[in-house]
């Protein structure tokens, strides 16, 4: 395997040698077991500065970002850009009992007719609708009892224009039978030790019984590929007596979250620092979308240990997602990474808040994804980028997050240059959907997460947007 990191070299006749700010030499890197956290070797040879050579014994380091150079794609063109390069995953059998939310590797058919009986539609007696012409409460029409049907058996005797069979919900329908009346439609009576029932309403042919092949018929398309195992897809598995199928295996996603600042959940807080929290929601919303998530250690501000563990994570993982560092300020050591990689970029800013520096690229098929730290804005980013192609990888048709309208429940003042994604709370209220804020609108915050069921879309420019007004709104995966 090979580092996913090139060298970038410019020079000329003046023996001026210039080392890009992030810039490193391929050389062979062991698997992600044989790197350890504490690994010390440089493995990747880091040239973190511009370094300009003018003699063999004077260098002079100078440091030139360039990270403020970029071009912005609006959202549905980034959508774009990475939905074109998703690739499905691999299939493997699993047990229907452990199949929930899986999704489907490939089309399944009825091997039969659904129901394959005729099949009583309630408790009653089965009939033939003639025999009950002109019944009235003046003038009701008889019939014998022959039979005793209960769910699961199979009727012994035919009905004709003079009987009839009790009969219970489910049950098969007796020959001859073309209706069942309701219990409570009759009334019971013995004559001369036989069971008989009296008939006041006419029926007619058809009347609660469902034929054979009603709901689906042989060789009918009962679930599509890419279709996710919920209850109702388990029940119709099982009703066809499919007790393992193929599905889609879940992608493996390595999760890091960078910045000296972040400490481990278990540790005590210390002046400056904060507990990383972005990993674990991570790992929840890629377990929602159907994936794995591996959790790595954060990683402080040290591009080179960066390096080093995206590479191995990638040999490791279907694709790479980290948080934070992906800004142009001097500790944002994302965009270094991005500069220096041998893969290629699909974007490094979005027209969109929260999350706008939001970068992705792909490297010999693999996604890897650089979200912001800001709590807010990496879950827009989540949401709006990783969660399509983690469903695109699973063979969900529809990838992109389902879109509808709604009106704006409370006024909101923000002029935006861009799109902006606010996290809101649908409700019903006199009959129409409306949206509401679930916080303060600002990418730091965390706490209007959890209460958001969607993303509400303020266009840009204008001096916002009043109550009343019709929005767009983003369904969130999870509401799937």
């Amino acid at each position: 395997m090979y580092s996913l990191f090139r060298p970038t070299v410019q020079g000329g006749a003046s023996r001026r040698i210039t080392v890009q700010r992030a810039a490193w030499k391929i050389r062979k890197v062991p698997s992600a077991e044989g790197i350890r956290r504490d690994e010390s070797e440089n493995v990747l040879e880091p040239f973190i500065m511009r370094v300009t050579q003018n003699s063999e014994d004077h260098m002079e380091p100078s440091y030139q970002p360039n990270r403020f150079r970029r071009k912005a794609v609006q959202v549905e063109e980034a959508q774009r850009k990475i939905i074109e390069l998703v690739r499905l995953g691999e299939s493997e059998v699993v047990r229907l009992e452990d199949a929930f939310g899986r999704r489907l590797a490939c089309d399944v058919h009825a091997a039969n007719d659904m129901p394959h009986f005729r099949r009583s539609g309630m408790d009653g007696f089965a009939v033939q609708a003639e025999a009950t012409a002109g019944a009235s409460p003046e003038s009701p029409v008889t019939l014998e009892v022959i039979e005793n049907i209960p769910c699961g058996s199979r009727p012994a005797k035919a009905v004709n224009g003079k009987t009839a069979s009790r009969i219970m919900t489910g049950a098969m329908v007796p020959d001859g039978a073309d209706a069942v009346i309701m219990l409570e439609m009759t009334e019971t009576f013995e004559r001369d030790g036989k069971t008989f029932i009296s008939i006041k309403k006419e029926i007619l042919a058809g009347q609660n019984v469902a034929p054979i092949g009603v709901e689906v018929t042989t060789g009918e398309l009962i679930l599509e590929k890419g279709a996710k195992i919920n209850a109702g897809e388990a029940a119709l598995l099982a009703a066809f007596g499919i007790g393992e199928l193929s599905v889609f295996k879940r992608p493996r996603v390595a999760i890091f979250s960078t910045g000296s600042e972040l400490l481990d959940i278990h540790s005590p807080l210390e002046p400056g620092k904060i507990r990383n929290s972005n990993t674990y929601m991570l790992a929840m919303l890629v377990r929602d979308a159907g994936g794995i998530p591996q959790l790595h250690e954060s990683i402080p501000d040290d591009a080179e240990l960066a390096m080093r563990r995206i590479s191995a994570a990638m040999a490791a993982s279907d694709f790479v997602i980290t948080t934070g560092g992906v800004s142009v300020g001097d500790y944002d050591i994302m965009a270094d990474i991005f500069d220096a990689w041998d893969g290629t970029m699909l974007f490094n800013k979005v027209t969109m808040r929260p999350g706008s520096p939001t970068t992705a690229g792909m490297w010999k098929e693999k996604f890897l994804f650089a979200l912001s730290g800001n709590p807010g804005a990496c879950f827009v980013g989540f949401e709006l980028f990783v969660r399509p192609v983690l469903w695109g990888m699973q063979g969900k048709m529809e990838v992109t997050p389902p879109k509808a309208t709604a009106f704006l429940g409370e006024d909101f003042q923000k002029v935006n240059a861009y799109h902006r994604f606010v996290r809101g709370k649908s409700y019903v209220e006199n009959g129409r959907l409306l949206v509401k804020q679930t916080g303060p609108d600002r990418s730091s915050l965390m706490l209007s997460i959890k209460d958001s069921d969607c993303l509400i879309v303020i266009p840009p420019g204008g001096s916002g947007t009043s109550a009343g007004e019709l929005v767009d709104i983003i369904k969130l995966g999870w509401a799937e």
